[in-house]
């Protein structure tokens, strides 16, 4: 199983849209910065055909250290949570 790094993806664009490899990489970045922000000020982010990203903020609550059964707090935290659209989940789905 490969992983698609950020420098794949600016190859990607290199190749299919004739941009310089900086001008690539620049916009790779660019695009998951302007993510990232937006997730950041609590802005859930759609992207057509893939899906939505947003922040959930989870509370404190006591969990169990599965290894030795001893209780724990776990602390309050912000995570991201990815929904894929019915489009992704269907390609998804007919591909495996």
């Amino acid at each position: 199983m490969a992983t698609i790094t950020r420098n794949d993806l600016a190859t990607i664009l290199r190749d299919d849209f004739g941009f310089t490899a900086t001008q690539s990489g620049k916009l790779v970045d660019v695009i998951f910065d302007e993510i990232c922000e937006a997730l950041i000020n609590g802005e859930e982010v759609k992207v057509a055909g893939f899906g939505t990203f947003k922040i959930l903020d989870k509370s404190a609550r006591v969990g169990r250290n599965p290894k030795t059964g001893e209780m724990a707090i776990v602390t309050a935290r912000r995570v991201v949570s990815f929904r894929p659209c019915a489009e992704f989940r269907a390609r998804v789905s007919t591909k495996c």
